[in-house]
């Protein structure tokens, strides 16, 4: 990500806010900004969301194949995400300067995706050991400005809960091969459960103290983050510590706890909006990028 050159003072002016619980922009240590949310933005995709918090700016589409399940897991589904970091994003992400963060997001979201509790991949199965649907989640970052671990898998989210994937009105074996027929009527399609997926909340250390949602400038001023995904009923299901400080045990015993509430909270807030974005129904205006 892009490094913002600060001073001595005003990384000091930061660090006596948060300590203070008291940030730059007004906020206390687990509040989140403002967030812009909209799903089904693209006609050629079938599931799709854009997400902007502050200046970090994402979009998100879903595509839906079909394919064949992994020798191991022949009743499951398959999941892939692939991050592209726009060069307009940050000058730091010009020529490959990107690569190294998308492949640190997309591994990251697969790890919170892999446990059967997150996301149960049997709602993919077609026929076992031949056929499954096999989801691409393709993210591409179009402005950074802090924060991105969380705005790319909220982003994520919503993209999947819009997702329709068609109705398969027939599954046979014929000769040992896969017979599979899908439905002619585009609107008659299958929503994905989305109860268990997960959403990623970051805490970054600043001081003797640890927010959320932070801005390009706080990030700066941490040596060390913890990215948790937590689950809308509270359970953790992965997590990943990031940065060259250190975390004292008793300070990430804290810091968990403090994650799980902020990511509860903010599960209810997503899945809040998304239903009233749906009782808007077709008719609904979309903004995408015109503002």
């Amino acid at each position: 990500m892009a490094e913002i050159p600060l001073s001595l003072a005003e990384k000091t002016f930061i660090l006596h806010g948060i300590d203070a619980d008291f940030r730059n922009d007004g906020r206390s240590r687990t509040h989140y900004r403002c967030m812009e949310l909209e799903t089904k933005l693209m006609d050629q995709v079938h599931g799709s969301a854009r997400l902007r918090i502050g200046n970090t700016d994402v979009l998100v589409g879903v595509k839906v194949e079909i394919d064949t399940p992994y020798p191991d897991s022949p009743g499951d589904g398959k999941l892939e995400f692939f991050v592209d970091c726009s060069a307009n994003a940050t000058p730091s992400f010009e020529g490959r300067g990107g690569e190294n963060l998308a492949n640190e997001i997309s591994n990251v979201l697969a790890l919170a995706y892999q446990s059967p509790d997150a996301m149960d991949l049997t709602q993919l199965s077609i026929l076992p050991h031949k056929k499954c649907w096999k989801l691409f989640v393709d993210i591409l970052i179009l402005e950074c400005g802090g924060n991105l671990f969380d705005a790319v898998a909220i982003a994520v989210k919503a993209a999947l809960y819009s997702t329709e994937i068609p109705k398969v009105k027939c599954a046979t074996l014929d000769g040992g091969e896969a017979d599979i027929a899908l439905s002619d009527d585009t609107y008659e399609s299958v929503k994905l459960d989305t109860t268990n997926f997960p959403i990623l909340v970051s805490l970054y250390k600043i001081g003797d103290s640890c927010v959320v949602d932070p801005t390009s400038e706080e990030e700066m001023c941490s040596s060390a983050s913890i990215v948790i995904s937590v689950m809308p009923n509270g359970r953790i299901s992965s997590i990943v510590k990031m940065g060259y400080g250190s975390v004292h045990p008793t300070t990430l015993s804290k810091t968990l706890d403090m994650g799980t509430k902020v990511g509860i909270e903010l599960n209810n807030e997503i899945i809040s909006a998304l239903k009233r974005e749906d009782e808007l129904g077709l008719n609904r205006e979309i903004i995408g990028f015109l503002r």
